[in-house]
């Protein structure tokens, strides 16, 4: 008989892999083989770790016990009472778990963590490894239109971890000149292309105001992303803009800081615009029609016509039995991990 495979934190820093009966799909509901999953580096390690204050949005939906993961690409198997069962074989994307098999309802309008669960066809001739970056794209694609960038603009992304790399990308290909890549590991800064308007900068070891000075003509970067979730740096970061620049929270800090909001914000008339995934429309609207779904469509579209490549973020791929030691490596060398893939091909 099948069983299903479901990655779980029973407590911090703590991996276990529940054994189930393969569910049965209800009414509106579709039942899901996985075919891939990722694992967040960023979400999912900071639940793992409890790396958050009490009372926090963070503690409220990513406390343990917790079940992992949310970016899944698997097949239609089956399909319950009123869903549509043109889709069994098909392809699709889903915010499932790290699971073997999962229900999805077609009527379910949310929640993980306030989210909503949807379901997507992958067009063919797509790779499902390409594929699994989805989620990561389209949080990027909802920032980079947050920050209203503009062709010729010069633009900063501290933080070069998945969301940094694709931010990076996105900027370049919606015409922003120069983009200057912040972290302050070498080994992420060497996976971006090989671009001369990128502009690499070790934050340990260079000075990030000195290197848009010197590479931006004299001129301050007019929007900069955060993607470090260090709020620490919120200041610098602030610094780096010209009057009335953009500064665009992508990430999540976890921590509560002090911020000098008269020199750093009102004075030099900076706009902070903060930007989650969530904030997506659930809609399209005629002054926003960038649903997630959208931004999916055009992920996909990148790939096809060969726009973007995500190989060189692909650090590994492990089996769901791997789990428990993946995290645990994440825990003690996130730096030099990036897209870690989970393959579930061979689950019966």
């Amino acid at each position: 008989m099948k069983k299903n495979y479901i990655v779980y934190f029973p407590e911090v820093r703590k991996t276990e892999i529940l054994e189930k009966d393969v569910p049965v799909p209800g009414k509106g509901e579709y039942l899901i083989k996985s075919r891939c999953t990722l694992i967040s580096t960023g979400t999912e390690m900071t639940a793992y770790c409890g790396e958050f204050d009490p009372g926090t949005t963070w503690e409220q939906h990513f406390s343990c016990p917790y079940y992992p993961g949310y970016t899944n690409i698997g097949e239609v198997v089956a399909a319950g009472e009123g869903a549509d069962p043109s889709l069994i074989g098909k392809r699709v994307a889903t915010n499932l778990h790290h699971e073997a098999y999962g229900l999805l309802s077609v009527e379910d309008k949310g929640d993980q963590a306030g989210g909503r669960t949807s379901i997507s066809v992958i067009p063919d001739g797509i790779r499902d490894e390409d594929g699994i970056f989805y989620t990561i794209a389209t949080i990027v694609m909802n920032g980079i239109r947050a920050s209203q960038v503009k062709w010729g603009e010069c633009a900063v992304v501290f933080g070069q971890g998945l969301l940094g790399q694709f931010a990076t990308r996105f900027l370049r290909l919606a015409g922003a000149f120069p983009v200057f890549a912040c972290d302050v590991s070498d080994y992420r800064l060497s996976l971006l292309p090989d671009d001369p308007a990128i502009i690499k900068v070790n934050t340990a070891k260079e000075d990030i105001t000195k290197m848009i000075e010197k590479y931006n003509k004299g001129r301050k970067a007019d929007c900069l992303i955060e993607l470090t979730s260090n709020a620490d740096l919120l200041h610098l970061e602030a610094s780096l803009l010209r009057e009335k620049g953009r500064l665009i929270i992508l990430s999540s800090p976890k921590k509560p800081t002090l911020f000098d909001f008269e020199d750093f914000c009102a004075w030099p008339s900076i706009s902070i615009i903060g930007c989650h995934n969530f904030s997506h429309p659930l809609y399209p609207q005629a002054d926003n029609p960038w649903t997630s779904a959208r931004h999916f469509e055009q992920y996909f579209d990148l790939l096809k016509y060969g726009m973007i490549d995500v190989k060189p973020l692909i650090s590994r791929i492990i089996t769901y039995r791997e789990a428990a030691e993946a995290y645990k490596m994440l825990d003690t060398d996130r730096g030099r991990q990036m897209g870690i893939i989970m393959d579930w091909r061979d689950v019966e």
